[in-house]
């Protein structure tokens, strides 16, 4: 236990944890530092995990929780819960090129998003988080009142629909389209259910509109919010390389995967907790 180290990259979020072999069995002391330091900075991360398998990376996800499998993307053969994302030389468009959080078009979105790098750019591809705690924290309490009572609609349609940039033909992903994807309502403000502290719960890939309002009056709210939130101070970015493991907080953050490097391949395997549905 004393051999982990718990490193924080920037000032907003994110923090390198060394000493751990996600590829063993974690004790259940070494397990709470790990959780404790995803709590405490939302994002982590790990080095050097090229001994990773399918099967450990299912493992260390069921410690937080049951595994999603995504209703749209296929997963990997023999393991529907992990998703292989890749991007081949030759194609245009990357999978996750835009500011989001995963899984919030679900009545029950996920917990968190375990990313492990199996095959990265010579440059390029890095992550971007922004945590939605501090995004909060600096609005105006007039603006922090107004949101406390709204409610907000979000789905799967735009994204995932006919023209939208999840559902586009991939090489090497099977994606379908959302043609009739529901829509869930969550509050635009979330209660972090093991920490307490509020943060925004909108983002501009799967939320549509507020409850009650048509997405023409929506827009101009939605948009500051979305300006707002991933502004330069609330945010940290990760230089992947092969082996690296990226540990998300959904309820918390946002992120980002750069479309930097064309050209090159870049393959990586995600495996996605199940969460409660937010407060």
């Amino acid at each position: 236990m004393s051999s982990i180290e718990v490193r924080p990259i920037s000032g907003a979020l994110g923090a390198e944890i060394a000493g751990v072999d996600l590829s063993g069995d974690l004790s259940n002391e070494a397990f709470d530092k790990v959780h404790q330091a995803f709590l405490d900075h939302h994002v982590i991360f790990f080095r050097d995990q090229q001994s990773l398998t399918p099967e450990r990376h299912k493992a260390f996800g069921r410690r937080f929780g049951t595994l999603n499998v995504h209703p749209y993307v296929k997963g990997m053969e023999g393991h529907p819960e992990i998703l292989e994302i890749i991007k081949e030389p030759d194609e245009k468009t990357n999978f996750g090129g835009g500011w989001h959080t995963d899984m919030s078009f679900l009545e029950e979105p996920a917990l968190g998003s375990i990313l492990h790098a199996i095959e990265v750019p010579p440059y390029g591809g890095d992550t971007l988080w922004a945590n939605q705690h501090m995004a909060y924290d600096a609005l105006s309490d007039g603006l922090k009142q107004t949101l406390q009572g709204l409610t907000a609609i979000h789905s799967a349609g735009r994204e995932y629909g006919p023209k939208g940039q999840s559902a586009l033909n991939r090489k090497s992903m099977n994606t379908k389209q959302a043609d009739d994807a529901p829509e869930f309502e969550h509050p635009v403000v979330r209660t972090h259910p093991e920490t307490g502290r509020k943060g925004l719960y909108v983002n501009p890939a799967f939320t549509l509109r507020f409850k009650g309002w048509t997405r023409r009056e929506s827009r101009p709210l939605l948009n500051y919010l979305f300006d707002h939130a991933r502004q330069e101070q609330f945010t940290c970015r990760f230089r992947w390389e092969a082996g690296s493991v990226a540990f998300w907080d959904n309820r918390s953050t946002w992120h980002f995967a750069l479309n930097d490097y064309a050209g090159h391949r870049r393959h990586m395997r995600r495996v996605t907790v199940d969460g409660n549905r937010p407060f």
